[in-house]
C-alpha cells in the first residue's frame, strides 16, 4: 500500500482541517508514493522512535507530536532536528504526524481521554469549530464530563494515575476539591492555557499536563484543583488507539507496531 493511500485514511479519521492555526501536521518528511508495509507508531519523533523505525524496517513512521513547528532554514546534523530528519529520509523513511486535529476530531484524543475516567455527558472543553461531518455539533479542545460517581480530588487523581497507568501525579489545590465533585475537565497535552476555559465551566477538578507554579496555584486560588498528569502521561493513548484503528482499515496488508511505553519524567 502507498503512503498516500494511509495519509487519506488517517485524514478520514482526523481531517487536518480541524487542526489548529498554529499548528503543523501532515507529512513531514518522505514520498507519498513510498510503498508501506510496516508502520511504527509514536508519540514523538525522538531519537530512540527514529532509530526503533529505522532498526525495525519500517516504512512509515506516525507520531502525534510533529518533529517541524516552525519553518526550517537548513536541514544538516547540526541540530537534533535536522539529524533525525536526515536519519527519516535517508532510510527513505516517510514521516506523518496528526496533532492538534487529533485533539479535536470526534472519537479521538478528548473522547478517547475523557473515556479513560468514566466521564459522561461530555462537551468540549474549549469550542474549536463544528463537526466537518454534521456542520452543527460542537468540537474543541478537551471535555467536561461527569464522574460515575462523586470523588474527591484526591479520589480523582489516584483514578487518572489507574486508568492511564502513570508512576505518579502532581496536583495543585486539592484542598479545593476536599468535597466530592461531580464533574471534571480533561484537557490531554499542555494544558496551562485550559484553566481559563475550565474556570468557565462546571468542572472544579482539571486533568492535563505541563502546569507550571504559578499557574498551579493560581487556579487554586480560583477555586479550580488541577491534575498534572504530564504531558506524555495522558497522550500515550495515541499510540494503542492508532495501531488499532490502522490494523482494521489495513489488515494484514501492513504491519503496525507501536514504541514502547516509555514516560520522560522521573522522580528521583
Amino acid at each position: 500500500m502507498r503512503c498516500g493511500e494511509i495519509i487519506r485514511i488517517l485524514e478520514e479519521l482526523a481531517p487536518r482541517d480541524y487542526a489548529c492555526d498554529w499548528d503543523n501536521p501532515g507529512l513531514l518528511a518522505g514520498r507519498r508514493a513510498k510503498g508501506v508495509r510496516k508502520i511504527l507508531v509514536a508519540v514523538d519523533a525522538d531519537d530512540e522512535a527514529v532509530e526503533l523505525a529505522v532498526q525495525g524496517g519500517a516504512d512509515m513512521l506516525l507520531t502525534h507530536h510533529p518533529l517541524i513547528f516552525h519553518p526550517l532554514k537548513q536541514i544538516n546534523d547540526g541540530d537534533f532536528i535536522g539529524r533525525r530528519l536526515l536519519t527519516l529520509i535517508g532510510a527513505d523513511i516517510s514521516y506523518y504526524a496528526m496533532h492538534t486535529n487529533f485533539d479535536i476530531a470526534p472519537g479521538c484524543m478528548g473522547d478517547l481521554a475523557a473515556e479513560r475516567l468514566g466521564l459522561s455527558g461530555c462537551a468540549p472543553l474549549e469550542v474549536t469549530g463544528t463537526d466537518l461531518r454534521t456542520g452543527t455539533e460542537l468540537v474543541g479542545i478537551g471535555k467536561v464530563g461527569r464522574l460515575p460517581r462523586p470523588m474527591t480530588g484526591a479520589e480523582i487523581a489516584g483514578l487518572v494515575k489507574e486508568r492511564f497507568g502513570l508512576p505518579f501525579v502532581t496536583a495543585y489545590g486539592l484542598e479545593t476539591a476536599a468535597e466530592p465533585v461531580e464533574y471534571v475537565a480533561i484537557s490531554p497535552g499542555s494544558g496551562g492555557s485550559m484553566v481559563a476555559p475550565a474556570l468557565k465551566s462546571v468542572a472544579r477538578v482539571l486533568v492535563t499536563g505541563d502546569i507550571g507554579h504559578h499557574t498551579g496555584i493560581d487556579a487554586a486560588a480560583q477555586g479550580l484543583a488541577v491534575i498534572d498528569a504530564g504531558h506524555y502521561g495522558v497522550e500515550h493513548i495515541f499510540m494503542d488507539f492508532m495501531a488499532g484503528y490502522l490494523r482494521e482499515k489495513l489488515g494484514d496488508e501492513v504491519t503496525v507496531d507501536t514504541a514502547p511505553l516509555r514516560f520522560p519524567e522521573r522522580v528521583l
